[in-house]
C-alpha cells in the first residue's frame, strides 16, 4: 500500500506538533496533500477510473475546508503550511 503507518507517522512528525499529532489542521492538510498527489498520478494513467476521480474531488474539498478553517483561525499557521507544502504558486 502506498500509505502505511510509517509514512503517516513521518508526515505527522514533519508537519504536526509531534509524530502522534493526528488531529491538528496542519497534519491533516499534509496527509490530504500526500493522498491528492498520489491519486493525481494514478488518474494520469487511468483516466477512466471514475471512483478515484470522485475520491480526489472529495479530498480536495476536505483540504479546502481545512485550509479555510485555518485561514480564519490563525493566518500565520495558514501561511506556514501553504509555504511548506507548496500549494500556492
Amino acid at each position: 500500500m502506498y500509505l502505511d503507518s510509517a509514512k503517516k507517522t513521518e508526515i505527522f512528525g514533519q508537519y504536526g506538533k509531534s509524530a502522534t499529532d493526528t488531529g491538528s489542521a496542519e497534519s491533516q492538510i499534509a496527509l490530504f496533500t500526500f493522498r491528492i498527489k498520489h491519486l493525481t498520478e494514478h488518474l494520469k494513467e487511468n483516466h477512466k477510473d471514475y471512483k478515484t476521480a470522485r475520491s480526489l474531488t472529495m479530498l480536495v474539498g476536505k483540504r479546502r475546508a481545512l485550509l479555510d478553517y485555518l485561514k480564519d483561525r490563525d493566518i500565520n499557521r495558514y501561511r506556514t503550511i501553504i509555504k511548506a507544502l507548496g500549494l500556492r504558486k
